[in-house]
């Protein structure tokens, strides 16, 4: 059995994404990490970040699960910055930690959007297919969820968990 974490990325600590991580997890007893709890930067092409939240993060979601469930708002069609930042970041795991980046091969990647609108188009989960493909992960599939309807999330059924 393969070990799940769920990736929240928003600007609201307490937002919609939260709660509905929150609910998600309860349900499948599953870990969430909330990147607002860390500290790291955007990519650096001079790596002047190297001593934030970044390295220690990732290296111990890689050590520790099979399936990263990323968690994000649509923010103007697309994902949250800090979602976005902590993607720009996979640039150094190819870059300067190679070893660490080389764990994400044949990792397992989905993907959870939620907004006010009841869907979206699949573009919005293009650099996270993209990026999947790109590093070797399988892309096990996305869902949305409309943050103005909580009943949505109750005993949901997810094919990717």
């Amino acid at each position: 059995m393969s070990k799940t974490v769920i990736i929240i990325g928003s600007s609201r600590k307490n937002g919609n994404t939260t709660r509905i991580v929150s609910e998600i997890a309860n349900q499948y007893n599953l870990d969430s990490i909330n990147l607002s709890d860390y500290n790291f930067s955007y990519y650096d092409y001079e790596s002047k970040n190297r001593d934030d939240d970044f390295f220690e993060l990732i290296k111990g979601i890689l050590e520790n699960y099979d399936t990263l469930i990323f968690a994000t708002p649509v923010y103007w069609y697309s994902m949250s910055g800090i979602m976005k930042v902590f993607f720009d970041r996979f640039s150094d795991l190819l870059r300067i930690e190679k070893e660490t980046g080389r764990k994400l091969r044949g990792k397992n990647m989905a993907v959870i959007s939620n907004s006010h609108d009841s869907e979206i188009d699949y573009d919005f989960y293009i650099p996270f297919k993209k990026s999947a493909d790109y590093l070797g992960m399988n892309y096990l599939g996305q869902t949305h969820f409309n943050a103005d309807k909580p009943e949505e999330i109750k005993n949901l059924e997810l094919a990717f968990i």
